[in-house]
Order: structure tokens, then sequence, then C-alpha cells
């Protein structure tokens, strides 16, 4: 039996006697490693965030274990049916610039396959599936043309021998060169040139020793293309960064109004407000609310309120000597504002007596509303 000692807080991690979380100064000790391996999990391409990569990367690592594992009469035949060499070119070319595509030149273990994986993979997550997969496309299909077009070309005003019509091309290297061209546009300056610097290296590389001419004059023919399009993927990655910016702007927002329980309005102000009648259950009292549509006529043709608001008193009424009193009787005149002192032209005079008190005030009042 092991003897546990439970007051041994040393270690790192270790709980408090209290069973509380680990101090501030632990904490800082422990090592970060879900941060770390959610950083290397973003390297590699995932089926919802990187669809083009993943599927594509499917594909290849199928036909790579095929290439390495399957039987080698048929592996040449397919090799040769999916050459984008000049004669193909000419005969069936959207067939051999798709099937080309397909393998990875040097199987399994090629390096171009690692490479496909952490450069394109890259490039989707900043500037989608979509695009992506046209600047892939888009760099096998002009290099390929670049280099194969011109060797037709000889062959046809006799420069080239016809053997030079019938060679075996295959592979990504054209598109990977074009992502990679792409995706420096992209990053920041030292890795910019750093990634540059490694593409260029390998493309010099391949021009010195020239083992392959078509192929090494096509790796910067591909490269260059991808850094024509640098201008079109970084207006596609800005976008994409403010959407993000913004849904994260949006969900904190939306925390932040949750946890603060602020409340919204029921309608929009543009639209009218609902009414309930004077007297009914108002909005945040205790009790039933009243829902009424909007514009409906108020119930029991009593005073309309506007909901969620407390009713208004009636204001006093407001006596004006003079004027107020002899209102009940009808006149001629126009009426003015009621509770507003009139504009009297002279001083009014008293009533003289307590029998002509009335009379007194009505002529004095057609005097004003004459005048």
């Amino acid at each position: 039996m092991t003897v546990v000692n439970f007051a041994d807080d040393s270690a790192p991690g270790a709980r408090t006697a209290s069973g509380g979380a680990p101090s501030r100064q632990q904490s800082r000790q422990l090592p970060r490693r879900p941060f770390r391996l959610r950083r290397l999990a973003r390297l590699l391409p995932t089926p919802a965030g990187t669809p083009f990569t993943f599927g594509y990367g499917v594909i290849l690592l199928s036909t790579a274990l095929y290439t390495d594992f399957g039987d080698q009469a048929t592996v040449g035949r397919l090799l040769r049916e999916s050459s984008t060499d000049a004669a193909h070119l000419v005969e069936q070319p959207l067939f051999v610039l798709v099937a080309s595509a397909l393998w990875i030149a040097g199987g399994i273990y090629s390096f171009y396959g690692v490479a496909f994986l952490l450069v394109v993979t890259a490039l989707e997550r900043r500037v989608g599936g979509a695009r992506a997969a046209g600047v892939f496309l888009l760099g096998h299909v002009l290099a390929t043309l670049a280099t194969e077009l011109p060797v037709a070309g000889a062959v046809a005003v006799g420069r080239l021998p016809e053997a030079s019509m019938h060679r075996l091309d295959y592979g990504i290297s054209f598109g990977l060169m074009a992502c990679v061209g792409a995706l420096s546009g992209l990053l920041r300056p030292r890795c910019k040139w750093a990634l540059l610097g490694m593409a260029g290296a390998m493309c010099a590389q391949d021009l010195m020793e020239l083992v392959d001419p078509l192929a090494s004059w096509g790796h910067p023919i591909a490269l260059l293309t991808g850094l024509a399009c640098v201008p079109l993927v970084r207006d596609a990655a800005g976008r994409k960064s403010a959407a993000v910016g913004r849904g994260a702007a949006a969900g904190r927002g939306a925390v932040l109004s949750a946890d603060c329980a602020v409340p919204t309005p029921l309608l929009p102000p543009w639209l009218p407000r609902q009414y309930a009648p004077a007297g009914a259950p108002q909005e945040g009292a205790a009790g039933s609310m009243t829902f009424r549509g909007a514009g409906e006529e108020p119930l029991d043709g009593g005073r309309a309120e506007p909901v969620g608001r407390a009713p208004v008193e009636a204001e006093a009424p407001r006596h004006v000597m003079g004027v107020d009193d002899g209102l009940h009787h009808a006149h001629g005149g126009e009426a003015g504002p009621v509770g507003v002192a009139p504009r009297v032209p002279g001083a009014v005079p008293r009533p003289r007596t307590a029998d002509g008190a009335g009379e007194q005030r009505r002529r004095d009042a057609d005097a004003l509303q004459a005048g």
C-alpha cells in the first residue's frame, strides 16, 4: 500500500487544503499543452475547416499508396495515360490536366505531399477553399501549358525530334509552387521572405542541375503565377478576417447584453406603438400583461395609454379671470388655447355690483374675442 500525503501541496497543480484551485504562481508553472496542441492542429487540414485540402489530401494519399504498393504494371500504364506531355495535350487536354494532378511524384514518401498539407492548409484557412483551389489549378495549368506548348511548336517546325512529344509528366509540384507564392503575400515580412527564399533556392537548384528542363522551368513560372494572385487573395483574406472580427464582436456584445440583463424594445421606434385601455395592467407591474395589435381602438371607449408607460394624470384646470367663467356660453368667435391667458389689450374692469357681474363678464369676453 502506498501512503499518500494529502497535505503536500508542493507539486505543481496540487489543490489547496480547502479544495480550491492552485495559486497563480503554481498555475504559471503548469505546461500549456492543450494550447500548443491546438496551435499544431491548425497546421493540418480538417473536414470542416479546410474541406478542399482535406478532400484533395485523401485522394493524393490513396493514389500515393497505390503507387507504392499496387501492381507496378498497372501503375505505369495509369501514369502514362495521365501524363501532360504534348501528345496528350493535343488529343485530350482537359482529361490529362485533371488526371495528372491526382498523383504525387515519389509516392507516399515524397516531400511534395507534406508540403502540400502545410502550405495549402494555411492558404485555405486565410482565403477559403474556392480561392485556394483556384490558385492551385491556375498554377498547375499555366505552368504546364507554358512548358509543353513550346515543345509541340519546336517539334512542328523540326527543331526537336518526334519523341519529345511523348514523355512522363505528372504531379502536384506546379500547383504547390503557385500556392507558395500566393501564401507568401499573406504572411508577415519575416515569414514571407523566409518562404520565398526557400522556394527560390529550390527553383535555382533545379535550373542549375537541369535534370528535367520542362519541370525546372515550370516551377519558377508557377511561383510567379502565385505571386500575381496575391492582390486577389489578399482582398479575400481581408474580408474574411473582417467578417470573423464582426462575428466575434457580435458574440461578445450578445454575452454582455445577457450578463447585464439589458432589456430590448418590443417594437422598433418607427413602428406604431401598442395601446391598451387606461387602467389596464402596465408592463412591469404585477399580474398579466395585455398585448394588443398596433392600430386597434382602445377597449370600452376608455382613454388609451402606451403600453409600458404610467397613465398620465389630468392637469388641473387653470382659471383665467374674466374668461373661464363665460366659456359655457356659445359665441361666434374662435376659441383660444385652453389654459393660456389671453392677450388683453387693456385692464379688465372689475364688476360694479353683484347683480350685473354675470352680464358684465359676458360683454367683456365677447369684446375680447371680437378684438
